[in-house]
């Protein structure tokens, strides 16, 4: 087996993907103000083990499915950002009372990251680009959804113990509670026409 050494490229590519914001950063950051961390960690776990699915089977050749600027994958992405949006306004209520609000949920964050296509992309460009780190494929399979794995451990969790910090510091705020959603959609929106 090679040095680990020879994989630092790989991580610092998953660091830079999983840690900047993007659609499923923005939702764990509004839903940790919303329903704190702790409520939040169903979502979170689904994230993740949406993402670990996506990521097995693209490196198990799933990777053709949707080739770049396809009717299927145009399709694709309009879904994926009308999914998102639904799970960023679904809460936004006259007031931030947590007996209007619907929990973000387990199976609300499974198919998050399976319908994003910055996750197709950024798994694509891990699996392909840092291909050659890799002694085999059995390797690969393992190395890259389990680094992603570890980062999403991390980063999701600081996404949304933010924005559970935000909703301490201002106290359930209005303002802020509809400043996340916005943010949420204006990222969503932003991944969509790039």
């Amino acid at each position: 087996m090679n040095d680990m050494a020879q994989f630092l490229p790989l991580w610092g590519f998953i660091v830079m993907m999983v840690a900047t914001p993007g659609p499923a950063n923005l939702l764990l950051m509004s839903a940790g103000a919303q329903q704190g961390f702790v409520r939040t960690t169903p979502f979170i776990a689904g994230l993740i083990t949406g993402k670990l699915l996506l990521n097995v089977a693209l490196a198990l050749g799933l990777i053709r499915l949707l080739p770049e600027d396809s009717p299927l994958g145009t399709l694709f992405m309009m879904l994926s950002a009308a999914y998102m949006a639904y799970l960023a306004l679904r809460n936004w209520t006259p007031g931030v009372s947590t007996q209007n609000q619907k929990d973000f949920t387990f199976l609300n964050g499974i198919i998050v990251h399976p319908l994003s296509p910055k996750t197709w992309v950024m798994t694509t460009l891990a699996l392909t680009q840092f291909g050659s780190s890799f002694d085999s494929p059995a390797q690969q399979l393992a190395v890259v959804p389990l680094s992603f794995l570890v980062a999403q451990l991390l980063f999701h969790s600081l996404w949304c113990l933010s924005g559970a910090a935000l909703n301490r510091v201002f106290r359930q705020s209005l303002l802020i509670h509809r400043t996340l959603i916005l943010l949420t959609l204006l990222v969503i929106l932003w991944a969509v026409y790039q």
